[in-house]
């Protein structure tokens, strides 16, 4: 089975998480999976260009669309937040009048969008497209005895009028793939709850009681790790863990996983050709059960 996608990376891929790019390169191409960067698009704007500038937000997504759609593929995200921006706008431009309007602005910025590209996460295509049987086929390092606990973050999920994918509030596929994996998930109210990350420039401490009160009821649960589709949740939850530890006033060293990072592992990918030593909290006692 061939697939083919127009990857779209974000700005967090390319940027702050390169581990998630080269984890990401590494599963598609154990997998068979061919993947065109598309090296021209923008931001998507994170949802926070559009709480201003709606239709500006829409023309830079309408933009990004159209570069996966002038090569004929439909788009694969590797960011939740990216997901939830881009299928909304991916909804809105279905509609003909909308669709013009917007094409006027980006005419001369890109080209024309005419609404057959559609966006897809690496989550979602591991299900739809490669399957579950066929990823549990291609397993070769079972990650039996592991623990993992989702994180799903927001965008990915709600509002589900634009994803419709998941249940937005009992979702499963996280759960799905880590049991492909051989992994056992982790059931935490947590999993659905936000990283923080939204309010974390401005409300620093709440944003830090979200993440370690997150991080801290996966650990009491048994957690091993997370595991997230979203490098602005990874961020939250990884990059910023020592401060949500001073804020808890307790330790938490818990790994986080990018889910190319996770993916990679079970299918004997090595430990540093998908990023793995990058990651800010220590995933070395992850790697260690599966050396």
């Amino acid at each position: 089975m061939s697939l083919k996608y127009a990857y779209y990376t974000g700005c967090a891929a390319k940027g702050v998480c390169p581990e998630l790019h080269e984890s990401t390169l590494a599963v598609a191409k154990a997998l068979g999976v061919e993947l065109v960067e598309l090296t021209a698009s923008s931001c998507c704007g994170a949802g926070v260009i559009g709480e201003l500038e709606h239709d500006t937000q829409l023309a830079m997504n309408a933009r990004n669309l159209a570069q996966a759609e002038h090569l004929g593929l439909d788009m694969m995200t590797v960011c939740g937040t990216c997901q939830g921006v881009l299928s909304r706008a991916h909804k809105e431009l279905s509609d003909t009048a909308t669709r013009e309007r917007i094409n006027e602005v980006i005419a001369d910025a890109g080209g024309i969008y005419l609404g057959r590209a559609t966006p897809k996460h690496l989550l979602w295509m591991l299900i739809q497209d490669v399957g579950l049987a066929r990823l549990e086929q291609r397993v070769v390092r079972p990650l039996k005895g592991l623990k993992v606990g989702p994180f799903y973050g927001c965008y990915i999920l709600r509002p589900s009028d634009y994803l419709s994918f998941d249940d937005p509030y009992n979702p499963k596929s996280l759960e799905q793939v880590i049991r492909a994996l051989g992994a056992e998930p982790v059931d935490y109210s947590g999993r659905t709850k936000c990283c923080g990350f939204p309010i974390v420039l401005e409300q620093e401490q709440n944003a830090m009681r979200m993440v370690g009160t997150n991080l801290l009821e996966a650990q009491d649960k048994g957690a091993d790790c997370l595991v997230t589709p979203c490098p602005l949740c990874h961020m939250n939850l990884d990059i910023y863990q020592g401060r949500a530890e001073k804020e808890m006033q307790r330790p938490i060293g818990m790994p986080i996983l990018h889910l190319p990072q996770l993916v990679g592992l079970a299918l004997g990918l090595r430990p540093a050709a998908l990023g793995l030593q990058r990651n800010m909290v220590d995933t070395s006692p992850v790697i260690a059960q599966f050396a």
